[in-house]
């Protein structure tokens, strides 16, 4: 069988109740107002243990921090690129200038162990743009990475959704998957590129989104390894007592469907937000990591698909300029806040060591903005300050949804205020907010204090008067974003699981 690679991008697992967990990588996401430093980052990331990382913007700073470590890399190409890597040309010149020149193969050099090629191309929001590019831009990464003497150590392959696998109506099951039939051909073509050049099939899998889309009626305990009283049986008794083994036997039936049956699967993404939702909370989050470090660390695998199982956790930090579009949890997905500190003790070695803060991070003064008591109206400077900073926890479901209205206004003038490294005429909204080192965080809402980065963005000053609001407008429940989204919310049909909402209660 297959070796399963669940590449998580956050952590690196060594040792786990005194076995070594394989695989365990994390997701280093740049899609934020405040950075921290690569270096101090990578510092993080080896006092860790953390020997894997996956990176979407391939940001020349972030790669020069981890030169040298030893740390396995993989670098993304932005779907914005597939139609240009049809040209073989320019395929070549993008491995030269991304991969080529930081020299994976020398001790010294950046270990780039992996390249993906377009993320979620097949997804049915794209309406076929990418669908018939994919491949041949994966193929000619891939030929320029042997042509250049890197193919042996350094594969392309391409991050999928789930929505690419499924099981009928008619076998609901695990060991019936296969493949849309509509991307069946153009997969196909993605497969024997994969499997000529030894490279994982990887896919993205999300059980909390099973959980949030599945509107009440996917079993909860299924979302996490603590087990269920109802397993789901498959047909030749097989059971399944937690949907990742699920989906993951889903995509193993739907390769070997195709032929692929002994083909590396790769977990590309996997992780559990903390905030913006009912089911997404630090509570919830602890339990899902622990239980799957846990599941890692046994070494067992999926009923089909036996043995280490390598995966990229999502995420290692908070984005606050992620769209919320799929939902008011994206910018949530961290296992750190943005400042570098972790969000609940995670044992990573089983030695009762928990995740270690980034290095060398400055808190702002303990001082916050809030709303002056006689102020009553709180519409214009709150769309304001939303509009500016991230909101989503006053959301439905959120840590702050139970502030009055005047707390929920001085928690976004608050955010707006951190958000600009605590200038003072980010705190004035026409003089209806005032600085105070009294700390107003109440129950479980949190009023954040910033830090130092090198990377903010340009302070602007809070409204004046004469300011025009009328073009922005707080977070809801749906609240959306004109950033481009990544449509994770199709993941519950997706993610190749609504057929075990059926089975459960048949």
């Amino acid at each position: 069988m297959g070796k399963l690679l669940v590449n998580v991008f956050l952590v690196t697992f060594l040792v786990f109740l005194g076995h070594n967990v394989e695989g365990l990588g994390v997701n280093w996401g740049d899609i934020s107002s405040h950075k921290l430093p690569p270096k101090d980052v990578v510092k993080m990331l080896q006092e860790n243990g953390i020997k894997k990382v996956k990176l979407f913007n391939n940001d020349e700073t972030i790669l020069n921090a981890l030169a040298g470590t030893g740390i396995e890399v993989m670098i993304g190409i932005s779907n914005q690129l597939l139609k240009d890597l049809v040209n073989p040309d320019v395929a070549k010149k993008w491995v030269k200038e991304n991969v080529t020149r930081y020299e994976p193969k020398s001790p010294k050099g950046v270990n780039i162990t992996l390249v993906g090629v377009g993320n979620e191309p097949f997804l049915r929001d794209y309406k076929d743009t990418l669908t018939n590019v994919t491949g041949p831009a994966l193929e000619n990464i891939q030929n320029a990475l042997n042509d250049a003497g890197l193919g042996d150590t350094t594969k392309a392959t391409v991050p999928l959704n789930a929505d690419v696998y499924l099981s009928p109506s008619w076998n609901p099951v695990p060991s019936g998957g296969f493949f849309r039939a509509d991307i069946i051909d153009p997969l196909n073509y993605i497969l024997k590129v994969l499997n000529k050049n030894k490279a994982p099939f990887m896919v993205n899998i999300y059980p909390f989104l099973s959980l949030f889309y599945g509107n009440g009626a996917f079993p909860f305990d299924y979302a996490f390894f603590d087990g269920v009283s109802n397993p789901l049986k498959d047909k030749d008794g097989v059971e399944y007592t937690n949907c990742f083994d699920a989906n993951l036997d889903t995509c193993a039936a739907a390769l070997a469907g195709a032929g692929y049956g002994n083909m590396t699967i790769m977990v590309g993404e996997m992780g559990w937000p903390t905030d913006g939702n009912n089911y997404g909370n630090v509570t919830l989050a602890e339990k899902f990591y622990k239980g799957f470090v846990s599941y890692l660390a046994k070494g067992k695998g999926s009923p089909r698909r036996p043995g280490i199982v390598e995966a990229y956790l999502f995420a290692l930090f908070d984005e606050d300029r992620k769209s919320t579009l799929p939902g008011n949890f994206e910018t949530h997905w961290g296992l750190y806040y943005d400042d570098g500190t972790p969000k609940f003790p995670l044992d990573l070695h089983g030695n009762k060591k928990t995740l270690v803060s980034v290095p060398n991070v400055e808190k702002l003064s303990k001082k916050w903005c809030v709303i002056k008591s006689d102020v009553k109206n709180f519409t214009d400077l709150m769309t304001y300050a939303c509009d500016r900073a991230d909101c989503t926890p006053l959301t439905n479901g959120s840590s702050c949804q139970n502030l009055n209205d005047a707390a929920k206004a001085s928690y976004a003038v608050n955010a707006y205020f951190q958000n600009n490294q605590q200038k003072d005429d980010s705190c004035n909204f026409e003089g209806k907010a005032t600085v105070t080192t009294k700390d107003p965080s109440q129950g479980t809402c949190n009023f954040t204090i910033g830090f130092k980065s090198l990377t903010s963005l340009s302070p602007s000053p809070s409204p004046l008067p004469s300011s025009d609001h009328s073009d922005v407008k707080a977070p809801s429940s749906s609240s959306s974003s004109t950033a481009p989204s990544t449509p994770k919310f199709l993941a519950f049909t997706s993610m190749g699981i609504s057929f075990l909402v059926s089975l459960f209660f048949m």
